[in-house]
């Protein structure tokens, strides 16, 4: 019989090749894993380089969201710039009408931007002639001289401090002729002052007010500036002036709740701020100051809330009686409110369109000599600044005007913008900016889309956002506030001051009168005189 090794294999060499087998399947199974594991690393890397390079520009490069479009609202920083932004501005435009077609306005058809120069001086401000005179010499033999006024120069009077001493007259009477009967003596009224015994008057009051609540000047600051003029007065007097004014003025506050949330729509926003000794709650934990922003159109008034907590009981609170319109950003907080009171929610397209501008500024820039590919984020940001130029263009129209505006072209693009986010928002990583952006988008696109429903609604809440910035600004410079009553005094006059501002009114001509009307209010007629809106037809005017 032959015997052929090559026929068979021995058990010995077959469990090695099923080991070797084993090993190659492990091998290939760690490949595998490791493939992944690579991949996913790869795309953590990437996430984290985007935000690195955010970091960077929000760290370093200029804060401004321009994309193309020029401002909604008119900025002075804008306006200082519009010289070399007009021209990319109408190119864009003009891109824009090529692209949209009959549904957009022609370049020739736009009103011309206005010319920019010198603002005149306010006719209101009182003026001082000032005659530049020949002399005898220089005008001997002429039949006759004038004046004319070549130039204006605005100038300042420095702040002085002084004392005012009240001398109260005295009248002494006699009850008989007799010298033994006791005399009778009655005083002059003294004027009646917000704060009994305060050792400051009340145009220095307001003074302080406005260099703390509208100029954002710290009061240890203040208290140096006094000292500078001979006026010695603590930052402790000063504090305690704030905040005992705050119980006096509370019920006007209360009052121009009362209006503002008779008007159709409120804008809303929270910002976070220090209090060291609030109760049960470390120093450091955030609270947060509230702002509403609303009221009928010629009764425009901004209000602050200081609360501890960012919880839905507080617009709860601040909004109930209110069955309008509400505008926010995407804070849930807010959600409540709405379903209690049957508010009509509405969204802010700034919040949206900043977080695409985020993605796009965060991208990887082209390597050189080659041209930039245009990313989802830059297609739905192109998108979203057309809504911006319509609302741009139609801004001086009436509420009625508007509406069909937005009927006829933003709802078309509003539905390429929807169509383009359904298309594309799963192919893109959610974790990434682009991601989120869409996710954010789409989470908020019902109440973004409101709008469009109403032609006195606007398409952000950049008001809120604006109103809030004065407390943002001065808490930079003051940093925190000491106690509850501060922050909560702190409230009462930033809405005072805001809202006369909203009003057209000078606020420390206003706070000055109303805090000389106050002690002296005792009905509701009264204090409804003091209210901003009132404020120029009644007898305080004068």
């Amino acid at each position: 019989m032959h015997n052929d090794n090559s026929d068979f294999l021995s058990p010995e060499i077959i469990a090695a090749l099923l080991e070797k087998a084993q090993r190659v399947d492990e091998l290939t199974q760690t490949v595998e894993l490791n493939s992944e594991l690579i991949s996913s690393l790869k795309h953590r890397i990437e996430i984290l380089e985007e935000v690195l390079r955010l970091s960077k520009i929000k760290r370093f490069a200029p804060s401004s969201e321009k994309s193309g479009q020029s401002s909604l609202f008119d900025d002075a920083e804008t306006e200082a710039t519009i010289d070399f932004e007009a021209a990319t501005d109408e190119t864009a435009e003009d891109e824009d009408f090529i692209e949209a077609g009959v549904n957009a306005t022609p370049p020739e058809s736009r009103q011309p931007k206005p010319k920019t120069g010198r603002k005149p001086f306010s006719k209101d401000l009182p003026r001082e002639q000032i005659f530049i005179r020949l002399s005898d010499e220089e005008k001997a033999g002429a039949i006759s001289t004038f004046f004319t006024k070549v130039k204006e120069e605005l100038d300042i009077i420095p702040a002085q401090v002084r004392v005012l001493e009240y001398m109260q007259e005295k009248a002494v009477f006699l009850e008989s002729t007799q010298a033994d009967i006791p005399r009778h003596i009655i005083a002059a009224t003294l004027p009646r002052h917000p704060i009994p015994g305060a050792r400051g008057s009340i145009e220095l009051i307001s003074f302080v007010l406005i260099c703390k609540y509208a100029d954002g000047l710290p009061l240890y600051r203040l208290e140096k500036i006094l000292a500078r003029y001979g006026g010695e007065l603590s930052r402790a007097t000063l504090a305690n002036w704030m905040i005992r004014l705050a119980r006096p003025l509370q019920p006007l506050i209360n009052l121009i709740r009362d209006h503002q949330q008779a008007g159709d729509i409120i804008m809303a926003d929270e910002t976070r701020v220090q209090v060291l000794k609030e109760l049960g709650r470390p120093a450091t934990s955030d609270k947060y100051m509230w702002v509403t922003l609303g009221g009928p159109p010629e009764q425009r008034s901004v209000l602050f809330e200081y609360d501890p907590s960012r919880g839905q009981e507080i617009p709860v609170r601040l909004l109930e009686g209110f069955h309008g319109y509400l505008q926010t950003d995407g804070y849930a907080g807010y959600n409540e409110a709405c379903r209690i009171n049957h508010i009509t929610q509405l969204g802010c397209w700034d919040h949206a369109r900043r977080k695409f501008k985020e993605a796009v500024d965060a991208q990887p820039k082209p390597k050189k000599g080659k041209v930039h590919k245009a990313s989802k984020a830059d297609d739905l940001l192109r998108l979203i600044n057309k809504l911006y130029r319509i609302e741009r263009e139609i801004k001086e129209l009436s509420a009625a005007e508007k509406f069909q505006q937005r009927c006829k072209r933003s709802r078309l693009i509003l539905e390429e913008i929807k169509q383009y986010l359904d298309d594309n928002q799963p192919k893109v990583p959610k974790d990434g900016l682009t991601g989120k952006a869409m996710t954010y988008l789409c989470n908020q696109w019902e109440k973004l889309i409101i709008y469009c429903t109403h032609g006195e609604l606007n398409i952000s809440n950049i008001l809120a956002e604006n109103a809030i910035r004065p407390f943002v600004m001065g808490r930079k410079a003051w940093l925190f506030s000491d106690t509850t009553k501060g922050a909560q005094a702190s409230a009462i006059h930033y809405s005072l001051i805001e809202t006369a501002k909203a009003n057209g009114l000078e606020p420390y001509r206003y706070l000055t009168q109303v805090l000389k009307a106050l002690p002296y209010v005792d009905t509701v007629e009264k204090l409804e005189a003091l209210l901003p809106w009132n404020f120029k037809n009644s007898h305080f005017d004068e």
